[in-house]
């Protein structure tokens, strides 16, 4: 009897940055490594986020033996509130992630269904026929893993999202030494990090930035602002250190960092002096020039601290003239005029603004072209799959595999949905499994389709038109003339000939469909269609149509 191959499947993550997820499946065994989400992009309307499709796991929910975290971003645990009410299997991560991940299952009260196991780095443990080794890795938040993942065919190394940084902040750089081990010993597969695979040379050690923060916060005459991701734990603990070496205090502000910074705290990742952490409630009778907050809104997020602060709509913080604001990180792509506004207004309320472009105020977690070689010459596995990234990034990472020696047959660029069998010599893409967008919505998860984002789209470019139609109950003859109301497509009171034509134009259909009163389906399409045509020959315009009828 054939021996089960070994299946690899991205459901996320692969030709997108973010959503990433990724399935192994042996047997009658399925591991899942990571579960997170994407941010909208701008024709997204009105979408709050974006998850994974998880119906294949659905459908084969008694396989599946658990999720393995490999760091407490949102982009690969962000999906955990929406995935474990459907999927309620165990978790295996970090210390830090555990307490991370308890915070955003505690807000979506999903909690009580989490089985959160915790696995320290060098540590081993099986899940039905896999056997998974925790290994540390550099990122741009503590106790970041990688995987070495033991399976009947062969060993796969997943990298996790790493950088090779020899001074890191909490002094753990990433274990080259177990993963040229692991290459020594021989490696099937390799999956990869890409999201900075077109960049030459090397990415930055997280020093220059420490470095740069201490020279602006010597030098600024005020108040200094720094704000970055909530979860960037290592820079916020350069923050503190820059602080108490010229005696400020430090302020969290922001619900996603205050949480962040406390959880930190409590588990030994972050280390603050005496008296340097202080409560917004400490603030008042402070002089200027011992003060730091840190806040969220590096993204430009219209609810975030940062933006409300620029827009004066935060309680407790307001732009100070005098005030130094460093916005240590890099847009998102599609976030990047959200930021830009944002820094316009506060250099218009006469704030002094660091960002990217101006200062060394933000490195990057992952690893550039130089480290990706480095990392593919110390593992040399037999297959290569580079995973997290857009599909520029893979190609661009497989040309890199190609250029270490790698055969062009034995890398495989994927796309999300893609089934990559593997035996210990060959390798093949055997079909697809369904793998899109989950849109969540407010409090609905799923509920919001390509139909309602089609419809958002119609509503924002031509507005809409809702014809109100008056009809005798008992006859189905009209009563009186049709009303019309518009919103987002024309100025009522210039267009005031156009709108009382298009009633006139309802009440001619409707003479026409007097015979056909139990039809309304048929007389609403009719109303559609010639009102349609009508203002698209007026105005080059299309409005969304909506017929009311009212029996009266």
């Amino acid at each position: 009897m054939a021996k089960p191959r070994l299946k690899m499947i991205p459901i996320g993550g692969l030709g997108e940055i973010g959503k990433n997820m990724m399935v192994l499946e042996y047997g009658g065994d399925i591991i899942v490594i990571d579960s997170g989400l994407m941010f909208p992009e701008e024709e997204m309307l009105g979408i709050d986020l974006v998850i994974p499709d998880i119906s294949y796991l659905l459908e084969r929910q008694e396989k599946v033996r658990g999720i393995i975290i490999t760091h407490a971003h949102e982009d690969h645990v962000g999906a955990l509130p929406y995935v474990l009410p459907q999927l309620n299997v165990p978790i295996y991560c970090t210390k830090l992630a555990k307490g991370l991940i308890s915070i955003k299952l505690k807000g979506r009260k999903a909690l009580a269904l989490a089985k959160l196991n915790v696995i320290a780095p060098g540590e081993q443990f099986s899940l039905g026929k896999f056997r998974i080794e925790f290994f540390s890795v550099c990122h741009s938040i503590p106790d970041t893993v990688g995987l070495i993942i033991h399976t009947p065919v062969g060993v796969i190394v997943h990298s996790g999202d790493f950088k090779l940084d020899y001074t890191p902040v909490d002094g753990k750089p990433t274990d080259l030494s177990r993963l040229a081990q692991a290459g020594r010993q021989g490696v099937l597969l390799l999956l990869s990090d890409s999201t900075y695979a077109e960049l030459p040379g090397y990415t930055p050690s997280e020093r220059v930035v420490g470095e740069a923060l201490d020279r602006i916060m010597a030098k600024a005459p005020g108040r200094v602002i720094v704000t970055t991701f909530a979860s960037l734990v290592s820079r916020v603990q350069q923050v503190i250190d820059a602080a108490a070496r010229h005696q400020r205090r430090v302020f969290t502000v922001g619900r996603s960092m205050s949480d962040t910074v406390r959880i930190a705290l409590e588990l030994g990742y972050l280390k603050a002096p005496d008296g340097v952490l202080a409560r917004l409630d400490e603030l008042r009778g402070l002089p200027h020039n011992k003060i730091v907050f840190v806040t969220t809104g590096s993204q430009g997020e219209p609810t975030s601290a940062l933006v409300r602060i620029a827009n004066r709509d935060h309680r407790q913080v307001s732009i100070v003239r005098g005030d130094t604001v460093v916005i240590s990180a890099t847009p998102i792509p599609g976030n990047e005029s959200l930021v830009n506004r944002t820094v316009d207004s506060l250099f218009k309320q006469g704030a002094q603004v660091y960002y990217g472009r101006v200062a060394e105020v933000h490195v990057h977690g992952h690893g550039s072209q130089e480290e990706l070689k480095l990392l593919l010459n110390l593992v040399k596995p037999k297959f290569f799959v580079p995973i997290h990234g857009e599909y520029r990034h893979l190609s661009h990472h497989s040309q890199l595999a190609q250029s270490v020696g790698i055969p062009e047959e034995n890398i495989f660029v994927l796309e999300d949905g893609d089934i990559l069998e593997l035996s210990p010599q060959s390798g093949r893409v055997a079909g697809k499994v369904a793998s899109g967008n989950v849109y969540v919505d407010g409090l609905s998860v799923g509920d919001v389709g390509g139909v309602v984002l089609r419809n958002r789209r119609m509503l924002s470019r031509d507005g809409i038109v809702v014809a109100i139609i008056a009809v005798n109950k008992q006859t189905g003859k009209l009563v009186g003339r049709p009303d019309i109301v518009s919103r987002g497509f024309v100025d009522t009171n210039e267009a005031k000939d156009m709108l009382d034509k298009s009633r006139d134009l309802v009440a001619q259909v409707l003479d026409h469909g007097s015979k056909h009163t139990a039809e309304w389906g048929f007389v609403t399409t009719k109303v559609k269609d010639q009102l349609n045509k009508f203002y698209y020959e007026q105005t080059k315009r299309r409005p969304m149509i909506l017929p009311v009828v009212i029996k009266v």
